[in-house]
């Protein structure tokens, strides 16, 4: 790996839609201390747009969705500096990922992207187990050695052959949804977007194959994955993951049948 002397630039890249809520809390947790911020909306109808302002003047909207992988690209585009962090509007970066992330500037090396922890809430409660926790995902890079992949929703950054991953400290802390019904709403949109997109590419199912798959996530989510040691919450997420499984594949098989 080659090692540059030159300091290098950090940009912050958000893609969001009616993120007023969280927005503001996320951006405090970076504002002082990367080079700038890029913000993609999607076409929101609440304060986002008057709230990223106060923090850049680098805010774009594109209405036309094209998926959660292809609107990550697209926002790339907008990026200047030598590397680029995403977060998502409901994450904090805390102080020690910070740090973290001020060495890999200083070490500058090329040929590497940089997995961070992320530490979710569920219902107002961090989850340590069931799945959860670590959750090592790509979020540190250069732009110009890679991007997100096309994927609708889960999407994930493309690791390219000629680059390490490198795990750094600190967690990012992520507060998703405290309320039951909104978290069951958002898990229906991507089984929705999950089934269509396993339709376009040809998979097929059955609706014992749905049964199985969602009752094996539970076990995995409850047992497997140590779900029983986050209490109540473990076997709420557990049944929760259940029902998105099930969701996934009884559409998939729907659209298959049609």
């Amino acid at each position: 790996m080659n090692i540059s002397t030159d300091k290098p630039t950090l940009g912050v890249v958000l893609i969001v839609k009616n993120e007023a809520k969280h927005l503001a809390a996320c951006l405090d947790t970076v504002k002082d201390w990367v080079d700038e911020i890029i913000i993609l909306d999607s076409g929101s109808t609440d304060e986002t747009e008057t709230i990223a302002r106060r923090y850049t003047d680098k805010f774009y909207v594109n209405t036309q969705w094209p998926g959660f992988g292809q609107q990550r690209q697209l926002a790339q585009q907008y990026i200047n500096s030598d590397y680029v962090l995403w977060l998502d509007a409901d994450e904090r970066v805390t102080p020690e990922l910070k740090q973290s992330i001020l060495n890999v500037l200083q070490d500058n090396q090329h040929n590497v992207v940089y997995s961070v922890n992320r530490l979710s809430t569920a219902f107002g409660k961090f989850i340590r187990h069931s799945g959860w926790h670590p959750d090592w995902i790509v979020r540190l890079y250069r732009p110009q050695d890679t991007h997100y992949n096309d994927v609708q929703v889960h999407e994930s950054v493309i690791v390219p052959p000629n680059c390490q991953i490198i795990k750094i400290t600190g967690n990012l802390e992520h507060y998703t949804f405290e309320n039951f019904f909104e978290f069951q709403k958002k898990q229906s949109q991507y089984a929705e977007l999950w089934a269509k997109e396993k339709h376009l590419q040809g998979k097929k199912t059955s609706v014992a194959s749905a049964i199985g798959h969602a009752l094996f996530s539970f076990i995995r989510t409850y047992f497997i994955k140590c779900g029983f040691l986050d209490g109540k919450h473990g076997f709420i997420i557990a049944c929760i993951n259940m029902q998105y499984v099930l969701n996934k594949y009884l559409g998939l098989y729907l659209k298959q049948n049609k």
